[in-house]
């Protein structure tokens, strides 16, 4: 098995006790990551707690969410929902490259990247894109 993926709602919003429930809720046997999808998270002492206890942060590509790659662990997790037509938005060739190319600079020693633009074929063909990348190297 990779990772447990933990998704939060985008009205789960950042507390300090929020925190340290998601933090008791993760089993340390696994690699755990957690999805945030309200801004409120991207923090510096959210990233510091999640690094501390092995705990991944799933970088996203989600409308109105930053996208930047956030490392706390050596395991590199990313989804890409599709921007900014959630579910639906194709990434071009230069997206995909720019992604792989970020995702390389933070040195993971292993890297996730799973595409959930799947209502249309839009997932299909990014996935295929990106393993053309990852096949030429």
């Amino acid at each position: 098995m990779g990772c447990v993926l933990f998704q939060l709602p985008p009205n789960f919003s950042f507390s300090p006790e929020r925190l340290e429930a998601v933090i008791a809720g993760c089993n340390p046997e696994f690699k755990n990551v957690i999805e945030f999808r309200n801004e409120s998270w991207w923090r510096q002492d959210v990233t510091e707690r999640l690094a501390e206890n092995n705990i991944g942060f799933c970088s996203v590509n989600y409308p109105k969410l930053p996208t930047e790659i956030i490392k706390t662990t050596p395991t590199g997790y990313m989804r890409m929902h599709g921007n900014p037509r959630l579910f639906y938005s194709e990434y071009s060739k230069e997206q995909i490259e720019g992604l792989y190319n970020a995702m390389i600079r933070q040195n993971f020693d292993q890297a996730y990247i799973y595409f959930n633009n799947t209502a249309s074929t839009a997932g299909i063909i990014n996935a295929l894109q990106a393993r053309k990348i990852n096949d030429e190297l």
